[in-house]
């Protein structure tokens, strides 16, 4: 009978191999290669970096880690029902969706032999983005993954119908709340820089991303998302977003105190940002801007940490409080308090359809058209 010592050995060595081919299968994700014929021709070889770095530019930063992630958790699962997961097969996907549904299986995150629990279930959301990351990366080894094979859409169908509930949205911050939060920063050089966030991302109904992401100039920095223009009249911000590039206008406020652009030239001024990132790091001693740009999850915890601190929505407890709110609570917050033409709004958000404008739109009036009436009853 083998030893505990040995039990441990063979499961640590399971669980490290498990993980090398975890990183090999990353280390293929979007790789580009030359055929065999012309491999090693000078040129053509230095060309192969510049396809990569392009091909990696095709799809955002935070979509590669979720697709990545993806591709990891289903070839962790592959591994332990005894399945390949090259080359793609329908039925193993179907299987692996349904598993994903119930949430029956052990979870695929425990790669290592030994008592395990079950995983829970996941939504439908997220068993979509998991199909859509499968395709992705069955894309990058040269395979194709075909969504309407009966063994995918049937199964797929099924969990829909049967699991599929509304979609939760975060709160909207409104007009109030925003003021509110804003409130509670102080005027000091971390203050100013998280006022001018708050009030950028509110007053453009940006995207967490599209905010840490601006640049003082165009092409400044590599890493660039966009940049920003003062004018006599409000801010434009130009980016490189989501949906392709778009300008944003933010006009100036009615007082100073909460006027986006006026909290955005304070940040500038103060912190002395004349070139590169607009929003950076700040010394532990709170004296110095850095050259580092913040990452966006900065955005999303200045929103629950203000959020907590105004007392917004005190009649629930912390807990409710934070899962509420969200960076996504800014671009509601403008849908939904902005009281102009939808089609004003829909463009700020950069949203290629009214209805997409809608449903962040947490209060307006759904019955201003009323169709019951103009049939004549």
């Amino acid at each position: 009978m083998a030893s505990e010592d040995e039990k441990s050995t063979s499961s640590n060595s399971g669980a490290a191999r498990i993980a090398q081919d975890d990183e090999r299968d990353q280390e293929k994700s979007g790789d580009i290669s030359l055929p065999a014929h012309v491999a090693g021709s000078g040129t053509l070889d230095r060309l192969v970096d510049a396809a990569r770095d392009y091909a990696r530019a095709a799809t955002s930063d935070n979509t590669l880690k979720a697709y990545s992630k993806d591709w990891a958790n289903f070839s962790r699962w592959c591994r332990m029902k005894g399945a390949e997961p090259l080359p793609p097969s329908p039925e193993i996907i179907g299987l692996y969706l349904a598993d994903l549904a119930t949430g029956s299986g052990p979870s695929p995150s425990q790669s290592a032999p030994g008592p395990q629990s079950a995983s829970r279930p996941l939504s439908v959301s997220t068993i979509e983005r998991r199909l859509s990351g499968l395709a992705w990366n069955y894309a990058q080894r040269g395979f194709s993954l075909d969504r309407k094979n009966r063994h995918i859409a049937t199964i797929l169908a099924g969990i829909k119908r049967r699991h599929a509930r509304p979609p939760v949205q975060k709160a909207a911050i409104l007009a109030e709340d925003i003021l509110a939060m804003v409130a509670t920063l102080p005027f000091d050089l971390r203050g100013l820089r998280d006022r001018a966030i708050l009030l950028i991302g509110y007053a453009g109904g940006l995207r967490r991303s599209e905010i840490v992401s601006l640049d003082v100039h165009k092409d400044d920095t590599p890493d660039s998302g966009g940049w920003i223009e003062i004018m006599e009249k409000g801010a434009l911000l130009t980016l490189n977003a989501k949906t392709g590039w778009r300008e944003v206008e933010i006009g100036r406020g009615s007082r100073d105190q909460t006027c986006p652009v006026h909290a955005l030239t304070q940040w500038l001024h103060f912190g002395r940002i004349d070139f590169g990132p607009v929003f950076v790091g700040i010394s532990r001693d709170g004296k110095r801007a850095s050259e580092t740009r913040l990452n966006d999850k900065h955005v999303a915890r200045l929103i629950k940490r203000t959020v907590i601190d105004a007392g917004i929505r005190s009649e629930l407890p912390e807990k409710d409080r934070l899962a509420l709110f969200s960076g996504h609570s800014l671009r509601a917050g403008l849908a939904s308090a902005a009281e102009v033409d939808e089609r004003y709004v829909q463009k700020q958000l950069g949203h290629a359809s009214a209805e997409m404008t809608r449903r962040y739109q947490r209060r307006r009036d759904r019955f201003r058209v009323n169709l019951t009436k103009a049939a004549g009853l």
